[in-house]
């Protein structure tokens, strides 16, 4: 059973645990290496931080050795940490005996752990003992699992709990403050709540607004409160709530932003909500969605939809289910929330029931099923039957399978079919294929069909194509802007900002030669910063010439550790100006291993010349 709500953390301090959702920073190794150095000399804090930085990396034995080293100096972060470690490693009473050492010398965090602790051993008082003590150290998460035992228990202390959690940020405190306001303004009105069981449509489960200081009102904030963190079902209840008072606007947007996180009953009001304003085929989408998440209303109100439409037999299948009615789009679905499901054998039979009645997007689905599971001839055909059909997915798929088998031809004439009828990715194939033909016009023309369809790669290809074109720019006339972007430079931007590294590189070299020295290191650092060596070496020079050396030499040190050998010659040029010979000499033998060739030749001759300088 979750008792705790959102996943808990033991994070009290710096030197505390918590889960690591990313790569380390470029500097990491250097900052733990100066913690072991310290560590080995008999520093305390450096020892637990050393701890904690091995447990977030995993290794559990150099970390247990650290962390009770310090732990056995008192310090009690290490101890906390200690009992992490012992947890996962299943070792949950010795775990508890670390935690309660911490707990004891103030750590909230291991309070916490030591209450949860206790709770999932059914001991209720020393849990709820230890939950306290956290929670009246300002422990986020110790304030929630204290609120979570008391409202098991009914305790009307829960409540001021929950809402110190929820004005910390802690969403789920915020959601279950909200639903008990809730549920107190519903019984001030004399009236159920019923929120949550099915959309909540006009006449139903009604909430009145209120002031802000009303229970009703002060719910609503919570709902709002939590929904902006995440929280697909305060999402559901805010949207309710909206739709309740009329304003049908901000409300779908509550439910659109609920149905995408998963929450099923928010797809379903929303599909209400559409068919409302006249959308039936919106709603559809929405309910469907719901359907397949399990949505018993949402099932009804598909089945009604195609019962409005005179489809008898579709609607008596969608209320059944759609299992053994034999309809066409009710197989397909169904095969579609089995595929979800990883239910392989059973998508696969209800596509087949589907495709074999004309089914294109089923005759689809099948195949790519078939060519995930290594069956490329098998998966030929299905991509056929559904590309004559109609189904543009399955044209743009036949063209990836006769590309991976070297039928270029072929691959080309189905990526031509699917970009005539508007895909993107089929239609960036297409100009890429012109561009090598040497086809400018066609490519072109494609090119713009899938940058425009949002493609980062075909606006920057288009950039490309177009910039190649561009004739010199003449000095601007007098009194005339000389900052002027061509479309060129618009293409490019458009891609540098869905993120496309190389076109951040060409923005930043077109700021730089406007002069727009604050534009192209802004480019340049985006891209950089992305993993692009050619931006690390470019905002490298431009560093260099604002004098801005020490930075500079940094962006080329990641550029020239990234392969690129001119940044390695630059960096070999700058510290035999400096004087620091080896580095130089260091950093030209690295230039010359990166190429390219005029690079490698020059810094041969400087790496000579620093050897000569260093043997003298």
């Amino acid at each position: 059973m979750d008792v705790m709500g959102d996943k808990a953390t033991l994070l009290d301090t710096g030197r505390f645990v918590q889960a690591a959702d990313r790569e380390e920073d470029p500097g990491a190794v250097a900052e733990e290496m100066r913690h072991r150095l310290a560590a080995e000399a008999g520093d305390v804090d450096a020892m637990s931080v050393l701890g904690s930085l091995l447990l977030r990396r995993g290794d559990l034995e150099g970390a247990e050795s650290m962390l009770r080293a310090a732990t056995a100096e008192g310090d009690r972060a290490a101890a906390n940490n200690l009992g992490v470690l012992l947890h996962q490693r299943g070792y949950a009473d010795e775990a508890a005996g670390w935690w309660r050492v911490a707990a004891v010398a103030g750590s909230a965090a291991a309070a916490h752990a030591l209450g949860r602790y206790h709770r999932e051993r059914g001991d209720e008082p020393a849990a709820e003992y230890w939950l306290r003590q956290s929670a009246e150290q300002g422990h986020t998460l110790g304030a929630y699992a204290l609120a979570d035992l008391l409202e098991h228990r009914g305790d009307v202390g829960a409540e001021r709990w929950l809402r110190v959690a929820a004005e910390r940020g802690h969403r789920e405190a915020a959601y279950r403050l909200a639903r008990a306001l809730d549920r107190r303004a519903a019984a001030e009105r004399g009236e159920p709540i019923e929120c949550g069981e099915s959309p909540v449509r006009a006449g139903r489960a009604a909430r009145e607004g209120g002031g802000t200081h009303t229970p009703a009102g002060e719910a609503e904030q919570w709902y709002r409160q939590a929904a902006a963190r995440g929280h697909r079902r305060a999402a559901l209840h805010l949207g309710a709530i909206l739709e309740h008072r009329g304003e049908l606007k901000e409300a779908g947007r509550w439910y659109l932003n609920s149905a995408k996180d998963g929450e099923s009953r928010a797809a379903c009001a929303l599909g209400f909500l559409l068919r409302d304003a006249g959308d039936e085929e919106s709603a559809a989408v929405w309910w469907l969605k719901a359907a397949q998440d399990g949505d018993g209303n949402a099932a009804n109100a598909l089945g009604a939809l195609h019962a409005e439409r005179g489809e008898t037999q579709t609607a008596e299948r969608w209320y059944r289910a759609a299992m053994d009615a034999g309809d066409v789009n009710g197989a397909y679905n169904l095969g579609l929330l089995c595929a979800e499901q990883g239910r392989t054998s059973q998508a696969d039979q209800w596509y087949r029931r589907a495709a074999y009645a004309g089914h294109r997007e089923a005759a689809n689905a099948l195949a790519v099923l078939l060519l995930q599971g290594g069956d490329a001839a098998g998966a030929e055909p299905w991509f056929s039957k559904a590309a004559e059909a109609g189904s543009v997915d399955a044209a743009f798929n036949l063209g990836i399978l006769y590309a991976s088998r070297g039928d270029a031809a072929s691959a080309l004439r189905w990526y031509e079919r699917a970009a005539a009828a508007g895909h993107t990715d089929a239609a960036l194939q297409v100009g890429t294929a012109r561009l090598r033909e040497g086809d400018e016009q066609e490519a072109e023309r494609h090119l713009r069909c899938a940058a425009g369809g949002g493609s980062a790669e075909a606006a920057y290809r288009l950039g490309t194509l177009l910039d190649a074109r561009r004739a010199a720019a003449a000095p601007p006339a007098l009194g005339e802007s000389a900052a002027r972007k061509t479309e060129c430079e618009e293409w490019y931007e458009r891609a540098a900002e869905q993120g496309h590294r190389r076109a951040q590189v060409r923005v930043g070299m077109l700021a730089a030669g406007r002069g727009d020295v604050v534009e192209a290191a802004r480019w340049y650092r985006k891209a950089a910063e992305a993993g692009s060596r050619n931006g690390a070496f470019n905002l490298g020079l431009l560093l260099a010439r604002e004098g801005s050396e020490p930075e500079a030499a940094l962006w080329w040190t990641r550029a020239a550790d990234a392969g690129h050998g001119r940044a390695a010659l630059r960096l070999a040029l700058l510290y035999a100006r400096r004087g620091q010979l080896a580095q130089g000499q260091r950093w030209a033998s690295r230039a010359v291993e990166l190429g390219p060739a005029e690079v490698a030749e020059r810094a041969g001759r400087l790496r000579e010349a620093l050897r000569q300088e260093l043997s003298a």
